[in-house]
């Protein structure tokens, strides 16, 4: 079995289920697409499937033109019924992996699309998880659960974790080129893993085992947020000193060797990094470990928009007003420029907390033109369009996200007051303040 689907994975007649639409599974689904393959496409969301059907895309760097054509040919099937995954030869599961109100692993996603597909699996296929989790997840978790079906990992099914590594709309970087890690539950899983990816992705990585795929992305995504929360913690410092700490960071980043720049900002935001180092210290407790660095590092990066509502609050002080009742323009839906990705964006949870403090509260975002509704928040709200009028009539402009499409001279001239998160003005005593 492995033999044969491992030619079918080779001569591209294989066909890929992609189990999940969303920011990673669709730009993987068009991958696909693009280098031969059929591929079925996967969604509980029936709207998904229908714009994809009639070639339109709800992620805004994705070209959906493509899957309406395939479509034509029968090359790209987009479908709700999980029981044509007895069609494919190998299921890729691209789902989210939150967080619950406990700030504990919501695996939920995983194991429901898991056991939707559960019942049409069949002899010699191969499934790989992409969603971000703790070590042991697909061992422990998938694992069992195929096995129950009267599988033998590894002879007649082969299973394997490779992490997502997308960073969407990134100018270097593409889902083809980013190097891919992959591990498998055993030597065979990991020989039809690579195959699997092999024929779309550059630069495959193996690694022992899923364990150790698993852990790969929950360490790229902990050092990232370790080391925000280390120059959000140092802007603090900085502006207490008086000094810049954009200016600083850029200073230390010509150091050609040991130094990464990393910059400050109103806390974090996407899907990862603000979730996955609280799948690892929760997996720790497990085996006795208490992950202090990481917890702490945690607790100053959920802080910081508490931090910039009270820059909001003394720069309305210094002209005479209060939050409650002032008109606040947030620029900024999106967790990070030039995407339209809101997945637990700061600039979502600044808005509640204004809301909350009495604000009249509006956005501004070229890439988010209708504010969506996401797990923690849903605000009936569309982005206002920023002409010298429209920013002249609020009380405080807040920079949350610095899109290069903001046309940041406009904003400069015409607000009356900007609190900036990210870096784009040099402070200005009355009118710009730093957050």
């Amino acid at each position: 079995m492995k033999a044969q689907l491992l030619q079918k994975l080779q001569d591209k007649s294989s066909r890929i289920g992609i189990v999940g639409l969303g920011y990673v599974g669709l730009p993987l689904a068009k991958l696909y697409l693009q280098n031969g393959f059929p591929v079925y496409g996967f969604d509980i969301d029936e709207k998904k499937i229908t714009a994809l059907k009639e070639g339109r895309s709800y992620i805004e760097h994705v070209d959906a033109k493509q899957f309406q054509s395939a479509s034509a040919q029968g090359k790209f099937v987009a479908t709700t019924d999980y029981s044509r995954a007895s069609e494919v030869d190998a299921l890729i599961l691209c789902v989210p992996t939150p967080l619950n109100e406990h700030r504990e692993p919501d695996l939920s996603f995983v194991i429901n699309s898991l056991l939707s597909v559960l019942p049409h699996l069949k002899a010699g296929q191969v499934l790989s998880l992409e969603s971000t989790t703790y070590p042991g997840t697909t061992n422990e978790e998938l694992r069992p659960r195929i096995e129950e079906r009267g599988f033998t990992i590894g002879q007649d099914f082969f299973l394997v974790f490779s992490p997502e590594r997308e960073d969407p709309n990134n100018p270097k970087y593409s889902t083809n080129t980013i190097p891919k890690v992959c591990g498998g539950e055993t030597e065979a899983c990991l020989e039809v893993g690579m195959a699997l990816y092999r024929g779309v992705i550059e630069t495959i990585v193996p690694v022992s085992s899923t364990q150790a795929a698993e852990m790969t992305k929950i360490l790229e995504n902990t050092f990232r947020a370790v080391n925000i929360a280390l120059v959000n913690e140092l802007k603090i410092v900085a502006e207490r000193m008086g000094l810049d700490i954009f200016e600083v960071i850029r200073a230390a980043a010509t150091k050609p060797f040991g130094f990464m720049p990393f910059f400050p900002g109103p806390g974090l935001g996407g899907h990862c990094i603000p979730i996955d180092p609280f799948y690892l210290t929760w997996k720790a407790r497990e085996y006795g470990v208490a992950t202090r660095f990481i917890e702490l590092a945690g607790e100053v990066n959920t802080a910081m928009p508490d931090y910039v509502i009270g820059k909001i609050m003394a720069a309305l002080n210094e002209h005479g007003k209060a939050v409650n009742g002032s008109r606040i323009l947030v620029l900024g839906a999106a967790y990070k420029k030039n995407v339209d990705d809101t997945r637990e964006s700061s600039g979502l949870a600044l808005i509640a907390k204004l809301q909350g403090l009495g604000a009249q509260v509006d956005y501004s975002d070229p890439h988010v033109p209708v504010m969506p509704e996401v797990r923690k928040y849903s605000f009936d709200m569309r982005s206002v369009p920023l002409t010298s009028k429209t920013l002249a009539e609020y009380d405080l402009v807040l920079v949350a996200t610095d899109h290069d499409r903001f046309d940041w001279k406009l904003i400069e001239e015409n607000a009356r007051v900007i609190v900036d998160t990210r870096g784009r003005y040099r402070q200005k005593a009355g009118k710009v303040y730093r957050a």
